[in-house]
């Protein structure tokens, strides 16, 4: 009973990862499996912030026996069905079904095959893995060691470790490589301490939200691509782009918006929510602030906050037009000023809290800052003629 135990608890654990993969939180997914939040943590540390390969039990692939095959075979099997017959019938080999049934077999099972139980011996096999370059080779590490404390990145050493040593392809390693290294210290011989020297610093590589979680599709929507060719030039203001700069855990938000010849910036207070009909509410506000020759088109990201779209069209001469999806280049200057922003309203912070006159003090400081792609004019001198309009 011990071992069907320990395969129960690695089907919560598998549980755990999809849940994570799909876009859940840590602490969302403790309790939806029943586990408890420090169960959690423990397993993303274990493996340094990183999925373990083998959670995904239905994975098919051409190598390896997916739970649902394994399956399969216990009730073949079980039929009477002989290792030929099984392998015809799921395309496999017969070596292959041979071999599955006499490691998963034993006395504890009473000469049976139980597919489940099998599969979780094979994910335990799978936690062995076979020892890295970098733990084999000193040497190597040593040189991957030395970079890292200059603060090179992984793609940096990567590079230039193929480029030094052209003769020693056993050293040529990829960045993935160097990065699962750093955040699984444990499988190459490196110091944990180096993830410091990063751009990021995180002590757990960070999960990477799914591309199109928070992006929906609109009816009647314009794409990037309609938008008019002058847009592009920015040779005449009046065309904004916009997006959300979010809080913690993405429960607050401050709305920015930022005009594209003079990267002149407005922000859109969101004190309650930042859902559709708020946002409308708000937007609507700033956007009746500005002359009317100033309200030529505006350019947004794929969210979910612009449902109400086509009432804001109404309040602009050109409408809206959406950024492809995770492109954000597309809206370049939005992107940047959001980070120029970043140093009044960090990360990981409650945005809620932060008062209207709050917003405009920050609006006005980042107006009146010199800029070297304007010359190092200022946005408010640019568009100050046509704000008095």
């Amino acid at each position: 009973m011990g071992r069907r135990g320990r395969k129960r608890r690695l089907d919560v654990e598998s549980e755990y990862w999809r849940l994570l993969s799909a876009g859940m939180g840590t602490v969302e997914a403790c309790r939806e499996i029943g586990v408890g939040r420090k169960t959690g943590f423990r397993w993303r540390q274990e493996n340094g912030g990183l999925a373990p390969s083998h959670s995904n039990e239905n994975d098919h692939s051409g190598r390896y026996l997916s739970l649902f095959e394994r399956q399969r075979i216990a009730a073949l099997a079980e039929r009477g069905h002989g290792v030929r017959e099984i392998a015809r019938r799921l395309e496999r080999s017969p070596s292959t079904i041979s071999r599955e049934l006499r490691r998963n077999r034993s006395g504890h099972d009473r000469g049976g095959y139980d597919g489940d139980l099998a599969h979780a011996r094979s994910r335990e096999r799978a936690k062995r893995p076979r020892q890295s370059r970098l733990a084999k080779d000193s040497e190597l590490r040593t040189v991957v060691a030395e970079k890292l404390e200059l603060d090179w990145s992984p793609e940096q050493i990567a590079t230039h470790l193929r480029s030094t040593y052209p003769g020693r392809p056993e050293w040529h390693l990829c960045p993935e490589t160097l990065y699962q290294a750093l955040y699984l210290p444990g499988r190459s011989g490196l110091n944990r301490t180096l993830v410091r020297h990063l751009r990021t610093g995180r002590p757990m590589r960070k999960r990477h939200r799914q591309p199109d979680r928070r992006r929906v599709r609109f009816a009647a929507a314009a794409s990037i691509a309609s938008r008019p060719e002058h847009v592009r030039i920015r040779d005449v203001p009046g065309h904004w782009e916009g997006d959300l700069i979010v809080g913690r855990h993405n429960r607050s938000a401050i709305g920015t918006l930022v005009e594209r010849h003079s990267r002149y910036t407005r922000l859109v207070h969101l004190p309650a929510s930042h859902d559709a009909d708020d946002m409308h509410s708000a937007l609507t506000q700033v956007l009746l602030t500005l002359p009317k020759d100033l309200r030529l088109t505006l350019t947004w990201d794929q969210g979910g906050e612009m449902a109400r779209h086509a009432e804001i069209a109404l309040l602009l001469d050109g409408g809206v037009f959406f950024a492809d999806a995770a492109s954000p280049w597309q809206r370049g200057t939005n992107e940047n000023t959001n980070g120029l922003l970043r140093q009044y309203f960090p990360k990981g912070t409650d945005l809620s809290v932060h008062p209207r006159e709050r917003l405009l003090a920050v609006e006005e400081r980042l107006n009146n800052r010199p800029r070297k792609i304007l010359g190092w004019s200022t946005p408010a001198a640019i568009l100050a003629p046509h704000l008095r309009c």
